[in-house]
């Protein structure tokens, strides 16, 4: 059936003072499902004879309803301080269903089963080009909990013969805290240039670094009990709660160095053109730090799913053709690179604007 959606939103500002203003909004977003709403008349075929996960071409769109509050101070003429709280309804969420005594037989398909919230605030301090510098820093403390955070969350449960269970536990994206930092120093030209003078010439005139500082704590995932190998033949059982654990925290600074060149073109009948030329040195993850953005669920490491040294499984590693080869094989696979950030990469870049 066809969906309409009424999507209101509303913004409020309140000035208190010429230093000071209370804030708030209230929106209302939808999104139309992006999967799992296609129908496909094959997937029907032989049902009762076979399990088959069906697609809902009668999904309802996502719904998201967000409550913000805040309050914003003036501190001096270049700076302030703006505090934010915000609440965030999550409605209508796809998750996997069990149509318990369907004909014509019991089957899985999707539904708008699940819901959140994500709730907390955010501490903001701009400081305003000042000379030559800019900088603007937050702190954001959030709380995002829900019924799953996949669309196929429940599946293993409701293959392990259970009914559609509904239990909140955080998200995979919930990051309790976050640091970000920006810090702009740039020198500017002609009379407003106060930087240092080499041999009559201003050398660092239209220069500058930039520089991006994240600091978060770490996302949730799901400890298991016992070491699974990666061939599928025991299946995990989970320790705890779901998401019950956290990755480590995770820091990265980006740098950028650039310089303008202002440029004109044209002859000299006074119909010259202006142009702009940026020259970048553009450094991602400077310090080069090793962030772990993914572990396996037993051991709570990036490279090593406890596999080898689990003492079940030894009996059955010894019983390869070449117990040797097959553990020095099976560590570079589970060496996942993915499960680390991007190391430093260094970018040097020409900007063109006319």
């Amino acid at each position: 059936d066809p969906a309409v959606n009424f999507m209101p939103r509303v913004a409020f500002s309140f000035p208190i003072s010429d230093e000071a203003l209370f804030f708030a909004h209230y929106d209302v977003l939808t999104q139309r499902p992006t999967e799992s709403n296609r129908f496909n008349p094959v997937d029907y075929l032989y049902m009762a004879n076979r399990s088959v996960l069906l697609n809902n071409p009668n999904l309802k769109p996502e719904r998201t309803v967000d409550y913000a509050l805040g309050f914003q101070q003036v501190l001096s003429k270049t700076s302030s301080l703006k505090l934010e709280t915000f609440y965030r309804e999550l409605r209508n969420m796809i998750q996997v269903r069990s149509f318990v005594g369907a004909y014509p037989s019991t089957y899985k398909a999707f539904d708008n089963l699940d819901f959140g919230t994500v709730k907390g605030l955010t501490l903001t301090y701009d400081l305003r080009p000042t000379g030559n510098l800019w900088m603007k820093t937050s702190y954001t403390l959030q709380f995002a909990d829900g019924t799953g955070s996949t669309t196929q969350t429940q599946l293993a449960l409701i293959n392990a013969g259970l009914p559609n269970l509904r239990t909140v536990a955080p998200f995979n994206y919930d990051q309790r805290h976050r640091i970000v930092t920006t810090v702009d120093y740039h020198y500017g030209s002609g009379a407003d240039y106060n930087g240092p003078v080499w041999f009559d010439k201003p050398v660092f005139e239209n220069t500058g670094v930039n520089f991006i500082a994240n600091l978060g704590s770490g996302t949730p995932y799901t400890p298991q009990v016992l070491a699974t190998p990666i061939t599928g033949e025991v299946s995990p059982t989970t320790e705890g709660s779901i998401n019950g654990a956290r990755l480590p925290w995770q820091f990265n600074v980006d740098m950028n160095i650039d310089r303008n060149f202002a440029l004109e073109f044209g002859s000299g009948d006074g119909k010259k053109k202006a142009a702009n030329l940026n020259v970048y040195l553009w450094i991602n993850n400077l310090f080069n730090t090793r962030n772990i953005t993914g572990v396996y669920r037993f051991t709570g490491t990036p490279d090593d799913d406890g596999y080898l040294a689990a003492a079940q499984f030894q009996s059955q590693i010894e019983s390869q053709n070449s117990p040797t080869s097959f553990r020095n094989y099976y560590s570079m696979f589970v060496n996942n690179p993915y499960n680390l950030g991007s190391p430093r990469q260094i970018r040097l870049g020409v900007r063109f604007d006319f």
